[in-house]
């Protein structure tokens, strides 16, 4: 790629080595200094002033020095300190490729260092320096300005208070108020590199790039305006449309609309509040998704209660107005919010209808409630739970003592909430529950009630059962404490999983390791 050719070609080293070779290019090693020459001038004149003899040249004028030529209306040459002054219509010829143009000039043979004022342009190939102030050290082919400068380069054009141009290495060196203007961005920086042959910008500092779709900044970065790919790095960031893309470090492809971000990436969807993120982040717009790995971890954000949800591999499904669509967990995935914790194979989430499926032994866990079934749906309203179905072989758990737990248990099973808290279940099919007899005051154990019935619809209040009524053939139970036994104490598919349960966002990345996952995403059906 064209900036690790970059980043090899900006080796210190290397410039050293180039800057050398200039030099003896143009003869810094040489025994003596060359003389100025004049080869025409349509008036001469001499004259001897405190000693010193001047010869003062008008219309038309070439000096040559080295390899230098000078074309000028009228100047003035001090023959023993071997140098020039030239005014009008300045025009040197550096190199084969560089010319120079101005006002006023002032030329030292001895030291070779060129002073233009007014109206200076420094024409190099296809680029164009403008200023009105530059010297140029033909010893190390440099020129300097610090009175402010812009630089058309092709569709390019860059200004900047003070700057310096190595013509040895194709390269602008600008500090101060930089600004690059692309066809694609208007880049803005406080120290930047310019290549006029692979028109590479290089940036430090805090840097911006802004463009009709792309925003990004950086502290130190690389742009190549050739073919739109701009690496950033240190808290490097991109916002393409609704999209947020952040890191350590970004590799971005504006013509395929591609990003990359490496270590503390964050993939963010402005309008819809949802972030994912990892150690690893990639962005395909064209592709539509973009999804995150290595410790990867989402984010639903809520002002009052945000999810965090870890899994091995996140997505983000992009619909075609570059929106958060939907978001996809799978291997290992556990979420915690204050009032919700959640475990299972595979998750999607349903960013415009709010609502959260759950594949592959899920889990939840509702205040004191431990739900469980083949699958489930959580629907939210206002970032809030409003329902939950579960599905299949679904079973509630609540811990009632140490090594006692009711239970409710049925083949489809509907949870409503309000305030986040679980008011009413219906429980639809082979319901059957457990239930534990305590002393209203006492709070002594009595005995154990088990009842079944076809359907059941059961009333919560303050975290707690207050009522079940079993509708169709319902039939019921109650064991004295002497007859309970470790048979009649659990349902079918009872499991108590509170080793899993996340009680904070960081423990949603501590795993189960006596949990296998099957590997198959039967979620994906449902996409």
């Amino acid at each position: 790629m064209v900036h690790l050719h970059i980043k090899s070609f900006k080796d210190m080293r290397f410039r050293l080595f180039i800057i050398i070779l200039s030099f003896l290019s143009v003869g810094l090693f040489a025994q003596e200094n060359a003389t100025i020459i004049l080869k025409q001038a349509d008036k001469f004149i001499g004259e001897n002033i405190n000693g010193i003899t001047y010869n003062f040249l008008t219309g038309n004028v070439i000096l040559i020095h080295d390899s230098t030529t000078f074309y000028c209306d009228s100047a003035k040459i001090d023959k023993l300190n071997n140098n020039f002054e030239a005014y009008g219509n300045i025009y040197a010829i550096m190199s084969d490729s560089l010319e120079l143009y101005g006002d006023k000039l002032f030329y030292n043979g001895n030291t070779k260092i060129t002073r233009v004022y007014d109206n200076v342009r420094l024409i190099d190939d296809s680029t164009t320096l403008y200023t009105d102030y530059l010297v140029y050290y033909r010893l190390l082919r440099k020129g300097v300005f610090d009175r402010g400068g812009r630089i058309v380069d092709g569709d390019n054009v860059l200004t900047s208070k003070i700057g310096e141009y190595y013509s040895a290495l194709n390269e602008y060196h600008f500090r101060n108020n930089v600004v690059v203007n692309t066809p694609d961005y208007e880049i803005k920086s406080d120290t930047l590199i310019y290549n006029t042959v692979t028109e590479v910008v290089d940036f430090q500092g805090y840097s911006t790039l802004d463009g009709e779709e792309d925003f990004m900044f950086a502290y130190k970065g690389t742009s190549d305006t050739k073919n739109d790919i701009t690496i950033l790095k240190e808290h490097g960031t991109v916002q393409h449309k609704n999209q947020i893309l952040y890191g350590d470090s970004i590799y971005y492809d504006k013509k395929i609309e591609y990003g990359y971000a490496f270590k503390n990436a964050i993939l963010m969807d402005i309008e819809k509040e949802v972030v994912i993120e990892g150690q690893i982040v990639e962005y395909l717009k064209q592709k539509g998704y973009g999804y995150a790995t290595d410790s990867a971890m989402a984010v639903l954000i809520d002002n009052q209660d945000s999810l965090f949800l870890h899994a091995d591999t996140l997505k983000m499904i992009l619909d075609s107005a570059d929106y958060a669509e939907k978001l996809i967990a799978f291997n290992h995935v556990k979420f915690f919010r204050e009032d919700l914790q959640g475990a299972s194979d595979s998750l999607v989430y349903h960013v415009n209808d709010s609502i959260i499926s759950m594949y592959q032994e899920p889990v939840l866990w509702s205040d004191e409630n431990q739900l469980t079934s083949d699958s489930m749906k959580i629907y939210m309203t206002n970032q809030q739970m409003d329902s939950l179905v579960m599905y299949n072989s679904a079973l509630i758990i609540s811990q009632d003592s140490t090594n006692t737990f009711n239970q409710i248990r049925g083949r489809d099973v509907i949870g409503h909430f309000r305030d986040n808290e679980l008011y009413q279940i219906n429980v639809n099919g082979n319901s059957e529950t457990i239930y534990y007899v305590r002393d209203d005051i006492t709070h002594e154990l009595i005995g154990l009630n088990k009842a079944v019935a076809s359907n059941m619809k059961i009333t919560v209040k303050d975290r707690k059962i207050v009522s079940i009524v079993y509708m169709t053939n319902p039939s019921a139970t109650l064991y004295p404490i002497f007859e309970i036994t470790e048979e009649n104490k659990k349902l079918k598919g009872f499991k108590w999983l509170e080793h899993l349960r996340p009680w904070s966002k960081q423990e949603i990345f501590i795993k189960d390791s006596s949990k296998k996952s099957s590997g198959e995403h039967t979620f994906l059906d449902a996409l």
